[in-house]
């Protein structure tokens, strides 16, 4: 009994040593180890697929939302409404592939006029649905986007050519890419792959689609929003890396959540910076040839894009761009002056890189949609002050569960320790010092979002 006693707090009083020695020392984070079902799909990502759907886009001459719709230009190959039949028909085509995996929707319906629409127009956003395999866990949604759309010089010119290859015929390859691959796999929770239009119009499709999810009350935990994704062939460009914009504090926040952010200083802990830190830590641990970027910030500055459509309705979303636009070739005719090429055209998308880009979008994607539930009802117990911090949440059967620590002036996570099977941990570390979170593990070593806790007194 003595040498029980004195192991247990021998091993106690290494604990509390190994934690005094600063935040620098033991308990790294550990590497999410590699899921080869996961790591196959990876590779099964084809630059020249990439091209060959950046074209056909481009091949439409113009995708603005106020171009035709009408059966005989569709039946031309010419607008809009012709670009959403080829999307369609592409997801369907990756349906009957994966013996009807795929459940092939739209979501279509009229804007009134308004800025940028100045007669009622149909919208009309593409999707396709890999239900989850489970039952329960299916329930859980995560969601692929890039829009269709595209515009000139004057956003209300609806006959002039609009190519618009990286902004957004990149973003759209994206998510069909990873419809694409993804479909050929199975996985517990749902993954939607999603085109919307009207982005540049005022991000009415996007707008559409995310009320309607919160109208119906979808779990949607993760929302990845491509958007300038080509990795333009100018100078400056850096094609190791992808930006990821997210949101701090929740633009759908109350006045409840913005007094516990100004109180806890809390930031840089909404659920869209947890997501952001998610497609960062997969990234990493599998090596992928183009690593994420954080930017904390929603949008590249004084923009906005369609992932913002559903932040508002409170779900976390961030957006995916490329390190440098050029914006030479970003919402300009194709034109040639004083030496200059404006226009948004194929030639200049780097197509290695956009399909190095929905990797890392399908290995995001595709974690998630393997991962355990995030930890439900996570306290952090303030009631006693203490330097130790005891943390407690819901039991969820069958999993275990991780706590991630990190300084508060680290934008990513730092340290992490298993704790099994429980439901509560008490940990040597000052809560005045850290910032803390926890998230479930499974058995195949799949981890959940973290859940940053909310304190009880």
């Amino acid at each position: 009994m003595k040498i029980s006693f004195c192991l247990g707090l021998c091993f106690f009083s290494l604990l509390s040593i190994s934690f005094s020695a600063g935040l620098d020392g033991p308990n790294p984070l550990p590497r999410i180890p590699a899921d080869p079902k996961i790591a196959a799909a990876l590779k099964e990502i084809s630059a020249q697929q990439v091209k060959a759907n950046i074209e056909k886009l481009v091949s439409f001459k113009t995708r603005l939302t106020l171009s035709a719709q009408d059966p005989a230009s569709i039946a031309a190959g010419h607008g809009i409404g012709a670009a959403r039949e080829w999307i369609k028909s592409e997801f369907e085509r990756y349906s009957r592939e994966c013996g009807g995996c795929l459940e092939v929707k739209i979501d279509s319906f009229v804007e009134q006029p308004a800025d940028r629409i100045p007669q009622p127009t149909t919208i009309t956003n593409v999707y396709a649905v890999l239900k989850g395999t489970n039952q329960e866990s299916a329930k859980r949604i995560v969601l692929v986007t890039g829009h269709y759309d595209s515009r000139n010089s004057d956003t209300l010119d609806a006959a002039g050519d609009a190519p618009g290859a990286n902004d957004d015929a990149s973003g759209t390859a994206v998510s069909l890419e990873c419809a694409r691959v993804l479909s050929k796999e199975r996985f517990p929770a749902t993954i939607i792959f999603l085109t919307v239009a009207g982005e540049e119009q005022g991000l009415n499709g996007s707008r559409h689609f995310a009320k309607m999810a919160k109208t119906e009350g979808w779990d949607l935990e993760a929302v990845l929003n491509n958007d300038i994704v080509g990795g333009d062939r100018s100078p400056g460009q850096d094609t190791s890396v992808v930006r990821v914009f997210s949101e701090g504090i929740p633009l759908a926040a109350s006045d409840s959540d913005m007094h516990r952010v100004r109180d806890l200083s809390s930031e840089s802990d909404s659920a869209s910076r947890q997501l952001a830190r998610y497609i960062s830590e997969t990234a990493r641990d599998y090596k992928t040839a183009v690593q994420p970027m954080l930017v904390l910030r929603l949008d590249r500055y004084l923009r906005g894009g369609d992932h913002s459509s559903f932040n508002e309705q409170g779900f976390a979303a961030v957006r995916l761009t490329e390190y440098r636009e050029n914006y030479t070739r970003q919402h300009q005719n194709v034109r040639t002056e004083n030496g200059v090429a404006y226009g948004d055209v194929p030639e200049h998308v780097n197509f290695d890189y956009v399909a190095e880009v929905a990797r890392v979008n399908a290995l995001a994607l595709a974690s998630l949609a393997a991962a355990p539930a995030p930890p439900q009802r996570v306290r952090l117990m303030a009631k006693e002050l203490q330097n130790d911090s005891t943390l407690t949440w819901d039991d969820t059967p069958g999993v275990g569960y991780e706590v991630l620590w990190r300084a508060t002036t680290s934008p990513e996570w730092e340290h992490a320790l298993a704790v099994g099977k429980v439901t509560k941990t008490t940990l040597p570390v000052s809560k005045d010092n850290v910032i803390f979170a926890v998230r479930t593990v499974d058995a195949g070593g799949h981890r959940s979002l973290p859940v940053v806790p909310v304190p009880e007194r």
